[in-house]
């Protein structure tokens, strides 16, 4: 089964997102979103091979690159990331 891990908190303030590194699975991925388009800057997510994206807008309004190894939607493609998971996860 696999489950979309979304993350709106930087992981600079707290261990949610090492948290779910924990729990990820080689089927889940992880979307960044809010304050936690941050993690982009994370080395963790980096070297994990999890699929990770992160929604345009909060990366556009933080002003991050892209880093080749995630991949940017916009709210369409949210509402697709969930459809296409068996489950959601947010990181309350």
């Amino acid at each position: 089964m696999s489950t979309l891990h979304v993350l709106s908190h930087s992981p600079f303030t707290d261990s949610r997102l090492d948290s779910c590194l924990r729990v990820c699975g080689n089927r889940d991925a992880i979307l960044l979103c809010g304050d936690g388009a941050y993690a982009l800057h994370s080395a963790a997510l980096q070297t994990q091979g999890v699929k990770v994206f992160v929604l345009s807008e909060d990366m556009q309004a933080r002003n991050l690159p892209l880093p080749d190894w995630a991949d940017s939607v916009d709210f369409p493609g949210f509402v697709q990331l969930s459809i296409d998971y068996d489950k959601v996860n947010t990181w309350l």
